[in-house]
């Protein structure tokens, strides 16, 4: 049986390193589509509806599952997960700059389809990078990892959040995503210089089996009824608080704030609070177990839409932004943290890349079709009464605990297992 580490003997070895440049390297492409892209647009005169539309690109992280057993099926050089890695990110670097190429005015469709690709090459980064990180964690350091991971990924977003933004106000566009996309030479140095994990010790024979072995593993596992309140809880637990943040660039541009004052002001107003929350997060969870911390940190996510009511009702405010930002920084920190923890211990080991890939689908879907809407919706309710709207879509990922992971079992492994 794994003995559990002390917080410092977890916190301090190679392993916690390597968290932190697979959630730097998972997040900045993500947040290049989800921050710097609006902002981009917004700026050049594309209305909100078409920018929420664009959440649409993101539908590759919504059906990784589908091509995730190529991973486990076929090693290229370097290896099964460092060789994908690797492909995947030189596309990565490759395709970024292109934007920079392009009119939104005139080219709108063109940049439609150019971040339709940059999504698929990072959809297909993160399927191999979530099952090298569980592959190469211990059990019981998954809390402490995803949360490192969390951390890293979060902080991932001051690049294109900030940086970009800022230097968006003195140079050309072009520049900004050459300058943006450099940022991914730290994930392929690490892929350069890091081993194999140890459990990958071989691929499925054939596709049939890689494609079917993990589905059927998962349903004879679970049983019919949990495996479907899993995957309903994967779906619901995040939705508020994706729906609140899918267009907050360009609510900050509309309550007057400047591209600099978002830059310097919004994005690193919730650095330290992402990096405290996440470190302690992660330290909390080897203590208090995923369920419990699943409850906790989800309450304080929830909780923390509210604030973005307050600055929709006080509008340009830079202190309030700062607190608001602050406060949503740590409990979307927290929660996600719990999140990814709780769906790499539903994983098995021997099908971690498509379970993973399945379960992570899922949660991906509500920021790509619920945010679709949310241009709509703002148009129609107003921004107040959008993000109260947000408060409540978060309500039944909360109710969902009751069944997934009662407050009661304290052990790390998922409560399904009890029912």
């Amino acid at each position: 049986m794994t003995t559990q580490p002390s917080i410092w003997q977890a916190l301090l070895n190679k392993r916690m390193l390597i968290c932190i440049f697979t959630g730097f390297s998972s997040g900045l492409p993500l947040y290049i589509l989800v921050s710097l892209l609006p902002a981009w647009l917004r700026s050049e005169g594309v209305n909100l509806k078409a920018i929420g539309l664009f959440a649409l690109i993101n539908l590759p992280f919504t059906w990784k599952f589908l091509w995730a057993p190529l991973f486990d099926r076929y090693i290229p050089p370097l290896g099964r997960r460092r060789g994908w890695l690797l492909i995947s990110q030189v596309l990565l670097l490759l395709s970024i700059p292109i934007f920079g190429a392009f009119n939104p005015k005139f080219d709108i469709w063109t940049i439609a389809y150019l971040a339709s690709a940059v999504a698929f090459f990072s959809a297909s980064q993160d399927i191999v990078l979530d099952a090298y990180r569980r592959e190469l964690l211990l059990d019981v350091e998954l809390g402490l990892g995803n949360a490192i991971h969390v951390n890293a990924y979060k902080i991932a977003g001051l690049v294109p959040g900030s940086l970009s933004l800022i230097l968006a106000d003195y140079l050309p566009w072009s520049s900004v995503f050459l300058i943006t996309a450099l940022f991914m030479l730290p994930g392929i140095v690490m892929t350069i210089f890091v081993k194999e994990p140890t459990l990958n010790s071989g691929a499925p024979k054939t596709m049939r089996a890689a494609v079917t072995e993990p589905f059927q593993e998962f349903i004879s596992r679970r049983g019919w009824q949990s495996a479907l309140l899993i995957l309903a809880f994967i779906f619901f637990y995040k939705l508020g608080d994706s729906m609140a943040t899918a267009l907050a660039t360009p609510f900050y541009l509309d309550m007057g704030f400047s591209k600099t004052e978002i830059g310097l002001i919004a994005k690193n107003a919730g650095l330290w609070p992402s990096v405290i929350g996440g470190i302690l997060g992660g330290m909390w969870m080897l203590k208090l177990g995923i369920n419990r911390a699943l409850w906790l940190f989800g309450a304080v996510q929830m909780l923390a839409i509210l604030g973005f009511v307050l600055l929709a009702a006080v509008g340009h405010n830079p202190l309030v932004l700062g607190l608001v930002i602050g406060v949503e920084a740590l409990g979307v920190g927290l929660g996600t943290a719990a999140f990814v923890s709780y769906i790499a211990h539903t994983t098995h080991p021997l099908y971690t890349a498509t379970q993973f890939a399945l379960f992570t689908s899922l949660a991906a879907v509500p920021r790509t079709f619920a945010n679709a809407a949310t241009g709509y919706l703002v148009e129609d309710l107003g921004w107040k009464n959008f993000f109260i709207f947000c408060f409540f879509a978060a309500i039944p990922g909360m109710l969902l605990l009751i069944k997934v992971a009662p407050w009661h079992v304290q052990k790390n492994i998922p409560a399904q297992e009890k029912l």
